[in-house]
């Protein structure tokens, strides 16, 4: 057992007997009495309840805008939290950003403003002179419904404009009182029948899961966090992966990109990107940048949604997947472990370790597409990944994967089979469009109509042929990736 400690605003706080499901949300409205926080949707979409939390990474403090309606109390063990209270005027001098605010007339109502001062924060502490593309980037996961972005956008400079010099010792001495806070051992939180624990190794993760198989896997929260916000359900054991060092790894092998399942969505971009500029772009507008910071890759695949954009574009690149229990380990294509809506091919007391993909290979091209009535913070209507191979001018290996258009996502056989050993024209392709009849009967829902699924899901891979064949028009993707 072990009582939940971290810092607010420079005091300790040491927690025990938490309700493992708490939400920071309701501990800092009902507990702390900061009401600063406001709760819009309770599911990751809004950005009113938007709090920064301080990790040490690398021996430094890295601050990250996260969503308090998604984020359990014990996820916050070791780490340091800062609301839209932390920003209050010391010494007779108003924060940066509070002022900017004031100045630039980017407030109104209330309700929204503390959630995008504490995105305005987090970008303030992280980056010295951000582009209008990523501020942009931060604000996105906060919805204005009085002022509009301009005079927030404005704040942002202003704040900028505004900026003291930076406290390193302030800074260098919450590193040391965060340092101090780190636990080598597993975290335990009992609250009546319900239970919490956050491993240090993945070692005690599957001997936990072994002992606790039908136990709650939980990392970023952003799936699980929903079921307990807008399902009302109760968890009575959570097994939180966060922690888990060999679970956020990344690492470059010579043949494979090795991404530990718990790593988020952020921390994957610029690796991925670097590699597959496509599937960095398709991870950059997963929802917003808190749900980022907090989602990951692997609780993607371990949700096996219908949807989940990652999952096409692993597919079509022949991704594997490593899990884990106590004793062993095994290994399968992504498009294996998927075994249905919502199923996946974990068995009681296994773990997802992590997800390999494979690096870029001479001669193989690769393209993956988004369609929504969004650009940021929108699920798919039609998701399509696609590579291949060509010899001489045959295709010699295809993938072609789909998601929204079946209960997962799946590969396209009958339209692979149409470009399989062919030619790369547009006749094989308008085969392989035509084939897409036979591989998906996709429905309608509020997204989009099943005639709609099926018209885009032929475009998209017209699309993949003009910009890969280089056609009359086509969009030189391969320059803009230095090919």
């Amino acid at each position: 057992m072990g009582a939940v400690r971290f810092i607010l605003d420079g005091a300790v706080k040491e927690i025990e007997h938490v309700d493992p499901t708490q939400t920071v949300l309701e501990y800092l409205r009902g507990v702390e009495r900061r009401r600063g926080t406001k709760e819009g949707c309770a599911e990751g979409d809004c950005g009113a309840c938007t709090v920064v939390l301080g990790e040490l990474h690398d021996g430094r403090v890295r601050f990250r805008a996260v969503n308090a309606c998604l984020l359990f109390v014990p996820a916050l063990d070791g780490k340091a939290l800062f609301t839209v209270e932390s920003l209050r005027e010391r010494d007779g001098e108003l924060h940066p950003i509070q002022r900017a605010m004031v100045e630039c007339h980017g407030s109104q109502c209330g309700f929204c403003t503390p959630g995008f001062a504490m995105s305005m924060l987090a970008l303030f502490e992280s980056e010295p002179e951000p582009s209008r593309q990523r501020i942009d980037e931060a604000l996105a996961g906060n919805l204005c419904r009085c002022t509009g972005y301009r005079p927030i956008v404005a704040a942002v400079h202003r704040a900028y404009a505004l900026r003291r010099e930076r406290d390193g010792a302030a800074r260098e001495e919450l590193a040391a009182r965060l340092g101090a806070l780190a636990r080598a051992e597993t975290l335990e939180v009992e609250h009546g029948e319900r239970r919490f624990f956050a491993p240090r190794s993945l070692d005690a993760a599957t001997r936990l899961l072994e002992r606790h198989p039908r136990a709650h896997l939980l990392a970023g929260g952003t799936d699980l966090g929903v079921t307990v916000t807008k399902g009302h359900r109760g968890l009575e054991t959570v097994l939180y992966l966060g922690e888990v060092p060999e679970l956020t790894r990344i690492a470059r092998g010579a043949t494979h990109l090795e991404i530990g399942a718990a790593a988020s969505y952020t921390d994957v971009l610029d690796a991925v990107g670097d590699h597959h500029p496509d599937l960095g772009a398709l991870i950059r507008r997963i929802g917003s940048q808190q749900i980022r910071n907090l989602g990951t890759l692997g609780g993607n695949l371990a949700t096996a949604s219908p949807i989940g954009d990652t999952l096409p574009a692993l597919i079509a690149l022949g991704a594997s997947v490593v899990l884990a229990r106590s004793g062993g380990r095994r290994e399968l294509p992504v498009e294996e472990f998927v075994t249905g809506y919502r199923r996946t091919a974990l068995v009681p007391g296994e773990l997802l370790e992590r997800i390999r993909l494979p690096l870029p290979v001479s001669g193989r091209a690769f393209r993956a597409y988004k369609v929504s009535k969004r650009f940021d913070q929108d699920i798919s209507a039609v998701c399509g990944a696609f590579s291949v191979e060509l010899d001489g001018d045959c295709v010699s290996e295809v993938r072609l994967c789909y998601g929204g258009m079946a209960p997962t996502p799946r590969r396209a056989r009958a339209s692979e089979a149409a470009l399989l050993g062919r030619p790369f024209t547009e006749a094989s392709v308008r085969a392989a469009v035509a084939a897409l009849e036979t591989d998906f009967a996709p429905i309608s829902d509020l997204r989009a109509s099943a005639t709609y699924r099926r018209l885009v899901a032929g475009n998209l891979l017209r699309k993949f042929h003009v910009e890969v064949a280089g056609l009359p028009g086509a969009t030189r993707l391969l320059e803009r990736e230095g090919a």
